[in-house]
């Protein structure tokens, strides 16, 4: 697991999310443990190296 460190898209809080190495790329949507907004999340690894990382916020 890796831990990553980003600002919420909606509150502009630090918030940190726990990636998951193993799985080479990502989308899933997760809610700011901030403000409960939910944040589009896309993540690709690379040999264990995170290579690219974008927050999203969703419309309500």
């Amino acid at each position: 697991m890796f831990e990553y460190f980003f600002q919420c898209p909606h509150c502009w809080e630090e918030i940190s999310m726990l990636l998951d190495t193993s799985v080479r790329h990502q989308k899933y949507i997760e809610d700011c443990e901030i403000c409960c907004n939910p944040i589009e999340l896309e993540v690709t690894f690379q040999d264990g190296e995170l290579i690219g990382f974008s927050a999203n916020s969703i419309g309500q």
